[in-house]
């Protein structure tokens, strides 16, 4: 079983290998985000690790690798990794970690429980993730994470459009995970207008998503 993990004041450990490790006492999360990005932009390392001791999880952003893997002192213990798309993502995982630890980075991406899963292609990688989401709900949610990274509504309101003006070399692996999940749930997906980039994906609009997508926008 997991620790419950308690926001407010606390200390986080920040360390990149070298032995120089920063420990620091933050009121809240967003003070935490300040000395973490100065420890960041102020060091070139491959790895970057932030350690919460009295919850027993951490988060580690590998830019070398263009990784994060987040880690959780549970029952069994749990580790996940995250392929990095962006140089940009680094600073926004550690955010949500302050905010809420291991569960903060839930919606941030593609994670996986195999560090060699990530050296798969792109198709393989969101065929394997839809696979792992059995249930309506956590489809739902997960579709909503992908909708929400760059979808929109038509201005007609009867479709929800995803991956607003990418193109098909664009977010492949989300792209094949929400094929997988808009059949899975019986989302009706139609054809997009002929002016739309060719990477975006239509689908009519949907009470059940309504809600979840909401909170998104």
């Amino acid at each position: 079983m997991a620790r419950p993990y308690k926001p407010g004041p606390k200390q986080f450990v920040f360390a990149v290998g070298d032995g120089n490790d920063q420990l620091v006492s933050v009121a809240d999360p967003q003070e935490a985000y300040v000395a973490f990005s100065a420890f960041f932009r102020g060091r070139d390392s491959d790895t970057y690790t932030i350690n919460d001791e009295l919850s027993g999880q951490s988060l580690v952003l590998m830019p070398g690798q263009g990784v994060i893997s987040r880690s959780e002192d549970a029952d069994p213990p749990r580790s996940e990794y995250l392929l990095v798309d962006r140089a940009n993502r680094y600073l926004p995982s550690a955010m949500l970690f302050f905010e809420n630890g291991y569960a903060g980075l839930d919606r941030f991406g593609q994670w996986f429980t195999d560090l060699a899963d990530l050296d798969a292609s792109p198709e393989t990688r969101g065929a394997a993730r839809a696979a792992t989401i059995t249930t309506e709900t956590a489809a739902i949610e997960e579709v909503a994470r992908i909708w929400g990274d760059s979808g929109y509504v038509d201005p007609s309101d009867q479709f929800y459009v995803f991956f607003g003006s990418h193109g098909l070399d664009d977010d492949r692996a989300d792209r094949t995970e929400l094929l997988r999940l808009i059949e899975f749930l019986g989302v009706e997906r139609v054809d997009a207008p002929a002016e739309a980039a060719r990477g975006e994906v239509w689908v009519r609009t949907d009470t059940r998503l309504d809600a979840e997508f909401s909170r998104w926008s």
